[in-house]
């Protein structure tokens, strides 16, 4: 850990990660269909921007593809929004995917850390991340937009155990 995190700032952060993490898990639904509109609206916004970037192209052959670019990426945008439940299995592939890397990471993670430190914490939580990848995808297709609010639920909990314990550990190894 660095010398410059302060560990109140921490474990506020953690406190308040875990309690997010609660609520998203008290209305799962809910949460998977915002993180669905949320990339829509990105994505066909990342398009409109896109497409005006290409009236800026040093030459019109850079400014064609720059622009049919931006018409492609506005429609995946517009898809998602008008086929949630689609959008929802590839984005659940795709959580699939990143925690798997994410657990792995955080496992190897708390290899490096001394006994104690949160070390606990972060191996459990990484080894979690991959054991919720691997049931999403067990239950893929069924999972979908749900899975993506419960696993998020879960996962922000994690995060929040991780950083409360580690910033309680800083503060006692600091004073």
């Amino acid at each position: 850990m660095s010398k410059n995190v302060d560990p109140k700032h921490m474990r506020m952060i953690g406190i308040v990660t875990l309690i997010l993490g609660i609520l998203v898990l008290t209305m799962p639904l809910l949460a998977g269909d915002v993180i669905l509109e949320v990339v829509g609206i990105l994505v066909a916004g990342a398009g409109v921007l896109r497409m005006f970037w290409a009236f800026k192209a040093a030459s019109l052959g850079k400014g064609i593809w720059t622009f049919l670019l931006g018409v492609l990426t506005l429609f995946a945008g517009l898809a998602v929004l008008a086929h949630p439940m689609f959008a929802g299995g590839v984005l659940t592939l795709i959580l699939s995917c990143y925690l798997v890397g994410d657990g792995m990471v955080e496992f190897i993670k708390a290899l490096t850390l001394p006994k104690g430190a949160g070390k606990g914490w972060l191996m459990f939580g990484g080894v979690a991340s991959i054991v919720l990848a691997v049931m999403i995808f067990m239950q893929f297709p069924l999972s979908g937009t749900l899975a993506i609010g419960v696993f998020l639920g879960i996962k922000l909990m994690f995060v929040g155990m991780t950083m409360l314990t580690l910033g309680t550990t800083l503060k006692a190894a600091t004073h």
